[in-house]
């Protein structure tokens, strides 16, 4: 009896017709994790923050100084832009930590979970435009929720405590036509300095089958860096933390701008960034995919 005569498999790659920048659509990746439960639950809790606080402000008062000194929170109810920027005050250390982590995270190691992983990648799909598409999408949700935060403080804030100047907690006010733009510029740091959890949960969602895990384990480390910083004893080794410097952005809400700590604060960040990202993208090249 002859064996059967099994014809090699094409390489995907050099098959004619086939472009590799034409799978997974950054389109249909979108409306995938659009359309996941966890996007629109983290939508809700993001733009319901800013009534939350409005309903503590109105049953609690006004604020108070603490020993007399002023800080951003107490100017919260003095105007929508002075509202906006303490909803980004109060989110930024751990709130805003949250969806980054999650839609970073739960990306790779959702589809292992789903044992559609390799299902993908026989598409074909290449894996490093499976990380790109993934990861685009993942930062462009992290972007849209910061995002998503400040504009409905500013719309909420403005319609509980009116349209006004930008309060300084240190004397003074920005007229609106500069604190606009200098609250994006906040915005805009604090998607920066978030890249360090984003690259880490992105890493640890291609080396781990469970999306709790990548999630969790980013939240967890960036925990600990906020622990490491408040250990004065390290003295200027913290400068090298990431967590150091994640509310150099008060700068920005100065009469004249200064970018010094958020330039720094960026640069270590991006540099964390990078490495994490090219050790994703290393490791998942060469990873075997049984799930």
């Amino acid at each position: 009896m002859t064996a059967p005569v099994t014809a090699p498999l094409t390489d995907a790659a050099s098959a004619p017709g086939f472009r590799a920048r034409r799978t997974l659509p950054l389109r249909v990746e979108a409306m995938r994790q659009l359309r996941r439960r966890r996007t629109l639950v983290m939508g809700g809790v993001l733009a319901a923050l800013p009534f939350v606080l409005i309903a503590a402000f109105a049953i609690g008062g006004e604020p108070g100084r603490d020993n007399g000194r002023v800080s951003l929170i107490d100017t919260a109810t003095t105007s929508g832009a002075n509202f906006a920027a303490t909803c980004l005050f109060v989110s930024a250390g751990f709130l805003l930590v949250v969806p980054v982590a999650l839609f970073c995270g739960d990306t790779v190691a959702s589809e292992a979970g789903w044992s559609s992983l390799r299902y993908l990648l026989a598409a074909p799909v290449p894996r490093t435009r499976l990380l790109l598409s993934k990861l685009t999408v993942g930062l462009a949700f992290s972007a849209a929720a910061m995002l998503l935060l400040p504009v409905v403080a500013l719309a909420a804030g403005t319609a509980a405590y009116g349209w006004g100047d930008l309060q300084l907690p240190t004397g003074g006010a920005l007229p609106t036509s500069t604190a606009l733009p200098r609250l994006g510029l906040v915005v805009a740091y604090i998607f920066v300095s978030q890249l360090v959890t984003a690259a880490l949960a992105f890493w640890l969602s291609t080396v781990t089958d469970a999306p709790l895990g990548a999630v969790g384990g980013a939240i967890g480390l960036t925990i600990v860096g906020n622990v490491l910083d408040a250990v004065t004893a390290l003295g200027s080794w913290r400068d090298f933390l990431p967590a150091h410097w994640q509310f150099a952005w008060i700068d920005a809400l100065q009469p004249h701008l200064e970018t010094g700590g958020m330039t720094k604060g960026a640069a270590v960040s991006v540099a964390y960034a990078l490495v994490l990202f090219a050790l994703a993208f290393r490791g998942f090249r060469t990873k075997d995919i049984v799930s």
